[in-house]
């Protein structure tokens, strides 16, 4: 998740936490010789400065210039052996290899048995943690030492052995199928968002029943189940199938609701979880579930049911507030929102370079979807145009087709109407190069077009033939994202009934789903 701007080995230091860097000089000072060493000098200069560049090296510590490639990379890997001894560090796969590296030494030193009862342990821990790759590593090691020291008790060892040996490739191969599919159908989500037609729809159905590996559910593991909610989920998302992903979804939390143990094991994966949840109640615009599973989430970071680290703090921060947001969306409090969003600016400052691009500009989309709620136009240009103006972004290609429909609107609704051809003209050009123009957003950039040729007096009736023109669309199976990301027709009618659109939405909301 962390994006490394800096110097790697700086970025690494002004990560470490107070007790890391405590721990750090514990480790390397318990041999009285390194006291002085470079390595050392190093990490102190590192420690005090917030920027540095050789030339700082060279005039505050003894480092000579040809030294500072390999002092750097020796202070690296320095950094990391000591992580690695933390407890905090030290989780299911950690302390699997720890005993893998010890039974080998065993294994070195002849002492056959020894390695084996080690071997033993941590496969049976692997398996309990669902760490199949591992175990199969083990398996492999055990058949390499039995086949040097067997005895007349362990005479069928060689047979489970082998079963064992069978039985978890075919389920890592399984896995990997899995995890496979459901990692291209979300780099497809990422890459192209929902399905726009028929046949993207037939096309993305063949594509995944082809890949779905077979499977009895019985003989599922956690891992395959974890793969197998998730490649279930990105095919509903972009189907827009919002029933089946809150299915899916719900089936991944309670996965590991089921597992506890696993959230301490896997916290990222169950944090994309209550995300994806999170999401897909959202859609369905199911208010009380949605607010209850939020509070989830912020009850087991607060309270440590995850692993709490640099990157399950990232990943927190990101599925909590942008929920958050989507909070005040779905009851229609946008004015009320907008302390909260003045407060998550200064928040996504700490955060600038441990979260990516694509999704900083889906905060910007979000916060300028609150100001716009609020009537604060201009505000809400600033942040749009800042995603409109990012050439960099290549991921989610709905987001910048949405932000521009949304930058129009705003410029009318804050009357920077001065260039506003101009703006629809590229507007028009960038979705159909994008080919993203579907009726709804024909309709919407035809009528901005049309505007000025139309009288004062006529405007309601405008409103209310458009209103009508996109109301079919609402449940579309492939227009209906347009209202996912901009409610248009809150908007219309806020228009026709001359109220805001804060206070539309407010009333609708009062009518959703308890």
């Amino acid at each position: 998740m962390a994006i490394e701007q800096k110097d790697p080995l700086f970025t690494l230091v002004k990560s470490l936490s107070k007790s890391e860097k405590r721990q750090f000089k514990l480790y390397v000072g318990r041999l009285g010789g390194n006291a002085d060493a470079n390595f050392i000098s190093l990490f102190n200069l590192l420690d005090k400065v917030n920027d540095f560049n050789d030339d700082l090296i060279l005039s505050k510590t003894n480092i000579k210039k040809q030294q500072i490639s390999n002092t750097k990379a020796h202070l690296y890997k320095q950094i990391l052996v000591s992580l690695r001894f933390n407890p905090v560090h030290q989780n299911a796969r950690a302390l699997i290899r720890e005993q893998f590296d010890f039974a080998a030494i065993l294994y070195s030193k002849g002492l056959y048995k020894q390695s084996l009862k080690m071997l033993e342990k941590a496969k049976e821990f692997a398996l309990l943690n669902g760490e199949n790759n591992l175990a199969y590593e083990i398996v492999e090691f055990e058949k390499v030492i039995e086949s040097q020291f067997i005895t007349r008790s362990m005479s069928n060892r060689a047979d489970e052995l082998t079963k064992q040996a069978k039985k978890l490739s075919l389920k890592n191969v399984r896995i990997s199928k899995l995890s496979n599919l459901s990692l291209q159908l979300y780099s497809l989500l990422l890459k192209e968002g929902y399905v726009k037609g028929d046949a993207d729809s037939k096309a993305l159905t063949l594509y995944f029943e082809k890949k779905l590996p077979k499977y009895e559910f019985s003989e599922l593991g956690f891992r395959e189940k974890l793969f197998l909610y998730k490649a279930y989920l990105w095919y509903s998302l972009i189907l827009q199938d919002f029933v089946s992903s809150y299915k899916y979804s719900q089936k991944w939390v309670d996965l590991f609701d089921e597992n506890p143990e696993m959230k301490i094991q896997n916290p990222v994966f169950y944090l994309k979880g209550i995300d994806y949840l999170l999401e897909s109640l959202y859609f369905s615009k199911h208010k009380t579930k949605f607010n209850k599973v939020l509070k989830k989430l912020k009850y087991d970071v607060d309270y440590h049911n995850i692993t709490i680290n640099e990157n399950t703090k990232t990943l927190a921060f990101l599925s909590y507030n942008q929920n958050k947001l989507n909070g005040y969306f779905l009851d229609g409090k946008f004015t009320e929102g907008l302390s909260y969003v003045s407060q998550l600016v200064k928040e996504l400052k700490k955060y600038e370079f441990k979260i990516d691009a694509h999704h900083t500009m889906v905060f910007y989309y979000k916060i300028a979807c609150m100001y716009f709620g609020a009537n604060r136009n201009e505000d809400c240009i600033f942040y749009v145009e800042k995603i409109i103006n990012n050439k960099d972004l290549k991921m989610r290609e709905d987001l910048l087709c949405f932000s521009r429909i949304l930058n129009l609107i705003a410029h009318y609704e804050a009357g920077i109407d001065a260039d506003i051809e101009k703006l629809i003209v590229s507007t028009y050009k960038f979705l159909f190069k994008m080919n993203d123009l579907h009726q709804v957003q024909r309709k919407m950039i035809l009528f901005l077009k049309n505007l000025s040729n139309i009288y004062p007096q006529d405007l309601k009736k405008a409103f209310i033939k458009l209103h009508a023109e996109l109301k079919i669309y609402e449940n579309h199976p492939f227009e209906r994202r347009a209202f996912l990301y901009l409610d248009i027709l809150s908007w219309l009618e806020s228009k026709i009934e001359n109220k805001s659109v804060e206070l539309i939405i407010q009333q609708k909301a009062k009518l959703l789903v308890k």
